[in-house]
């Protein structure tokens, strides 16, 4: 499912943004796709967290091999032998069963959050073992399709930032977030094409 305000967000950050006009004309037949299910979504963040697209892929696939439905129950139940079989830490291992527990024990209620503001949302998320601010970023770009989110934090987007406006040399996150300015509201569209540019498949949770 790709957001209904992605042709409006291309149109608009295509006429803002030079860099970001001809990324967008780059790849312009792909584009945020959720899968529509929070507690995935969460996990491939979860996953992901500090490696590489490819890694993280691989360790998805293993795992959604390994478990008969990526869904809290399951998960709670894995072994960890089971996870670490799939490429899993111990620490993402725990991280994976704390957030099954908090779906299953009704601590997070997903059919809340869409009548929330981001950080609020945010703030609810983080109170999970191992989901820090960028795994909440994650997941309000992938899941809940919110627009305007610039995560600062994310080592893809400040590498792409360094490699189109800094010309290869480290770019500050207040210098990121300057740039970003003419993007709004529409910051989770431009991060998206900013972390195309790396990579060669689209970045999904």
């Amino acid at each position: 499912m790709t957001p209904d305000y992605w042709p409006q967000a291309t149109t608009e950050l295509a006429a803002a943004d030079p860099m970001l006009r001809r990324l967008i004309q780059q790849y312009r037949h792909t584009g945020l796709r959720s899968r529509g299910d929070p507690f995935s979504t969460l996990v491939r963040s979860i996953v992901g967290q500090q490696i590489s697209v490819k890694a993280a892929d691989s360790v998805w696939r293993k795992l959604a091999a390994a478990v008969p439905k990526i869904a809290p129950q399951p998960l709670y139940e894995a072994t960890p032998e089971t996870l670490q079989g799939c490429g899993l830490s111990r620490r993402k291992i725990e991280y994976l069963q704390d957030l099954a527990r908090h779906f299953l024990d009704g601590a997070l209620q997903p059919a809340r959050w869409g009548a929330l503001d981001d950080e609020t949302v945010i703030q609810e998320l983080t109170g999970v073992r191992g989901v820090g601010r960028w795994t909440a970023e994650m997941f309000l770009i992938f899941s809940l399709l919110r627009p305007n989110i610039l995560p600062l934090d994310d080592i893809g987007l400040q590498r792409a930032m360094s490699n189109h406006y800094s010309a290869g040399q480290p770019i500050s996150k207040l210098k990121i977030r300057e740039i970003a300015e003419c993007w709004q509201p529409w910051r989770s569209v431009a991060t998206w094409y900013l972390w195309r540019s790396l990579d060669p498949l689209p970045v999904e949770y």
